[in-house]
This record gives structure tokens, C-alpha cells and sequence, in this order.
């Protein structure tokens, strides 16, 4: 089995991440909530099953969100043995905003 490896969350995920939990807050009380758990728990996840999705562009591996139309954009820096959490985007979305991004 894998170590363990350690999750940074890059500042623009952060924010990817709240702007979500406000939109869902706003939706519906308590749904917010929901999703930063879901979040977490795929995190969690990442620590030791970093390897578990594909490379889908430049070295960035996406995994769905479970119930939510979300997808968590990470790279794997094995030599620091590190998952990087680079953004967290909606799958309605337009794509061309990854592009703007600085990977």
C-alpha cells in the first residue's frame, strides 16, 4: 500500500472552494456545510490514493465530486510526496477559465 502523502491546497482552490460553499449556502441552508465535508473527505482520500485518477492536461489528474458537480484538479509531486490541490471547478463551467490559471 502507498504512504501517505501530504496535501497543500494552492490559495485559488481555497477560493474555488469557499465561492462554492457560498453558492451552496445561498441555495440552501446547510448545503454549503454538505459540500465542504464531501471536499474533505476527498482529500482525505487523495493522501494515499493520489494515484487513483488519470492525468487528464499538463500533469493535472481530476477527480469528481461525489454529488456535486465538481471536479478537484491536482498534481502529484511524488519526489515531495505531495498531492497540490491547484482548483476546484464546477463541470458547468467554462473550460477556457482553467486555461487562465497558471499551473
Amino acid at each position: 500500500m502507498a504512504e501517505a502523502f501530504s496535501v497543500e491546497i494552492e490559495p485559488e482552490a481555497v477560493e474555488d472552494i469557499q465561492k462554492a460553499i457560498d453558492y451552496y449556502n445561498h441555495q440552501k441552508s446547510g448545503l454549503g456545510k454538505r459540500f465542504f465535508k464531501i471536499i474533505d473527505k476527498h482529500i482525505s482520500f487523495l493522501k494515499k490514493n493520489y494515484l487513483a485518477f488519470h492525468v487528464r492536461y499538463d500533469k493535472i489528474r481530476c477527480m469528481p465530486v461525489r454529488n456535486f458537480p465538481y471536479m478537484i484538479h491536482y498534481q502529484v509531486k511524488e519526489e515531495e510526496e505531495k498531492v497540490s490541490i491547484k482548483a476546484v471547478f464546477s463541470t458547468y463551467e467554462n473550460p477556457d477559465k482553467w486555461e487562465e490559471r497558471s499551473w
